[in-house]
């Protein structure tokens, strides 16, 4: 397909993600809303030696971008239930081209998500160098990954009605075992499960704007475990999918 047929899936895909009401609050306002509640709250307070709106603005930007690139998912459910993902395979649309699309837009869903939480962290007083926020951006953009082929996975083994409930579960559970609200233990076995799960190092992508430590060799071997273990999961669901044709 051509580049300027690309471009155009991909705003097909955009205005789709962001007419998704469900996971538009999911990705977007419930994130913002409860950043604005709790951190202005806190605003004076600190978590584990960090201002608590950094610590807080890091675990809403990983629930936030989670359910955005996640929601990929669910719009290949839904065109799996209606035959269309069989219609563009008859298409010079090819597989690469449609997947990426669909990351690509659950992306610029999680941008908006973290331009928004950026702005309402500078209007709580949240105030770091250049370098820091792009540095946090980052990671946070490579952290998705896992859960972009998180999202496609599900998409091809899920139906439209389940697909909601199960994102919805199972980012908020990543959220929560990752600390995105909060930690959940200072040392055992259950912060052990916590730095297994690549949400808790989303988390840390936002404290490591205060810190300037990174993620270190742990980290990024996590992400790299769950991108490869969701990404082959994702390649078999769709191979699958593929040769029902």
């Amino acid at each position: 397909m051509s580049t300027a047929g690309s471009l155009t899936y991909l705003r097909l895909e955009l205005v789709r993600a962001l007419r998704n009401t469900r996971f538009f609050l999911f990705s977007l306002v419930f994130p913002l809303i409860l950043f604005l509640v709790v951190a202005g709250a806190n605003r004076h307070e600190t978590l584990g030696g960090i201002p608590f709106p950094v610590y807080y603005l890091a675990g809403m930007v990983s629930w936030g971008t989670m359910a955005a690139v996640a929601a990929g998912g669910a719009r290949i459910a839904m065109e799996r239930a209606v035959g269309w993902n069989r219609q563009l395979r008859l298409t010079p649309l090819g597989a690469w081209t449609y997947l990426r699309a669909k990351i690509l837009s659950g992306y610029l869903v999680a941008l908006m998500s973290i331009v928004l939480l950026y702005v309402a962290g500078i209007f709580l007083g949240v105030r770091l160098p250049a370098d820091r926020w792009l540095e946090m951006t980052g990671l946070v953009l490579i952290g998705l990954v896992p859960f972009a082929a998180l999202g496609i996975w599900l998409g091809h083994q899920l139906t439209p009605e389940s697909m909601g409930p199960a994102l919805g579960g199972i980012t908020a559970l990543f959220a929560l075992l990752g600390g995105a609200w909060g930690p959940l233990a200072s040392k055992g076995f259950i912060l052990d499960l916590a730095r297994a799960l690549p949400s808790y190092w989303l988390v840390q992508a936002g404290h490591s704007a205060v810190t300037g430590s990174g993620w270190g060799v742990r980290g990024w071997v996590v992400i790299a475990l769950w991108t490869g273990a969701f990404g082959l999961l994702a390649a078999r669901a769709y191979r699958r999918d593929t040769r029902r044709v």
